[in-house]
């Protein structure tokens, strides 16, 4: 194959597509918004799943790379009640299957991978043309252009590639997620430590969760999710850290002194994050020279699986093209029945529905639904 393929974002999906085409000697380049790969904040921590990520990552030749960056011990899972009662303690055993690593290192290493000047960056996409014969033209925000026989779409939730192919477009969900962090949290925050324990922690409601996890040292990473319009959301102040905390806190009142901590004293500015997802089972009809991965292709509210997932379509797709070097079409038709599937299989449990349906007993069915997970990942 001697098709040149350009691939818009440098998020973990785009990042594995390059490396796995590299590593089948099929030349790409990547372009990425982002000023740099410092530009802004990757995420926390990331459950690499045996069953795709690491899939991906062997696909990319880079499983061995990928254990010296896994976290020990961060397989721990625990589930409280609002009152801060644990209803799920389970520790990491080495068992499980879904090592944690710090996104921002995992994408570093992809990078690292790369040949140099693989990713443009700086490069944010304007809009895309197509000129015929599956031949497309992106035009970028500072002026320049490029014509690919090749694009992928891999820029995400609002990607500029998917009009080009659907005229799907992600929705609200009625859930926001407010980040907070905690440093040094074992000695500044001792309750709230101990409450998340070495790895994971989770309390919820109907309406409410808040989930958390240790990072690096003693930090603590927390997402706490508020069903709420768009709007309510959006007449909050985010920049006036106390008065936003504060406003949020006030949903969660009676909820146990160390569990709000995680939303109180955070360091830092909080971030709101409004969840969104394209519609389930989205798909489209080939069309030629294009296609998509990740959250461009299926985006759903956290649900786990998103990374895993793109960094899966970015291997399958790789290695589609690599078995068909004369024949793109035939590739990526190949790679889009799989990942179609592959995404709408992905949202059984998510953020949207799969603890909201369960309940006022909501703490307690995730807990049974985690340990059926479990019997069944023990029984295969």
């Amino acid at each position: 194959m001697t098709t040149h393929v350009t691939i818009i974002g440098a998020g973990l999906g785009g990042l594995t597509l390059a490396r796995v085409l590299h590593v089948h000697g099929i030349p790409a380049t990547v372009y990425e918004a982002d000023p740099s790969p410092t530009a802004r904040t990757q995420g926390g921590l990331l459950d690499i799943h045996e069953d795709d990520g690491q899939l991906a990552l062997a696909a990319a030749g880079l499983l061995d790379e990928f254990r010296g960056l896994i976290l020990e011990g961060r397989q721990a899972m625990r589930i409280l009640d609002p009152d801060g009662t644990v209803l799920f303690d389970k520790a990491d055993d080495g068992t499980g299957g879904r090592p944690e690593v710090q996104r921002g290192e995992l994408r570093q290493l992809l990078l690292d991978s790369l040949p140099a000047g693989t990713v443009r960056w700086g490069r944010k996409v304007g809009g895309v043309r197509p000129l015929g014969e599956g031949r497309h033209e992106v035009a970028f925000a500072d002026g320049g252009t490029v014509v690919t026989d090749l694009l992928v779409g891999a820029d995400g939730a609002w990607s500029r590639v998917r009009p080009l192919l659907s005229a799907a477009t992600p929705r609200y969900v009625g859930k926001s997620v407010v980040e907070t962090y905690l440093f040094d949290a074992d000695t500044r925050h001792p309750a709230t430590a101990k409450a998340v324990g070495g790895g994971s922690m989770i309390a919820t409601t109907p309406d409410q969760e808040i989930f958390a996890h240790r990072e690096r040292g003693d930090t603590l990473h927390a997402y706490v999710g508020l069903s709420a319009s768009s709007d309510w959301f959006a007449a909050i102040d985010f920049t006036d850290a106390a008065a936003a905390t504060a406003r949020i806190a006030r949903e969660f009142d009676g909820w146990a002194p160390e569990l709000l901590a995680l939303i109180t004293d955070g360091d830092g500015t909080p971030v709101v994050r409004s969840l969104h997802a394209l519609p389930t089972g989205h798909r489209w009809d080939r069309v030629p020279g294009v296609t998509l991965l990740g959250d461009a292709a299926h985006l759903a509210p956290p649900n786990g699986e998103g990374a895993n997932l793109a960094m899966l379509d970015g291997a399958e797709l790789g290695k589609a093209l690599a078995a068909h070097p004369a024949d793109v079409e035939a590739a990526l038709a190949e790679y889009e029945e799989a990942m179609f599937a592959r995404g709408t299989g992905s949202g059984a449990f998510d953020g949207a529905d799969g603890l909201d349906g369960a309940g006022p007993d909501a703490p307690h069915a995730l807990h049974d639904l985690i340990a059926a997970v479990m019997r069944h990942e023990q029984s295969q």
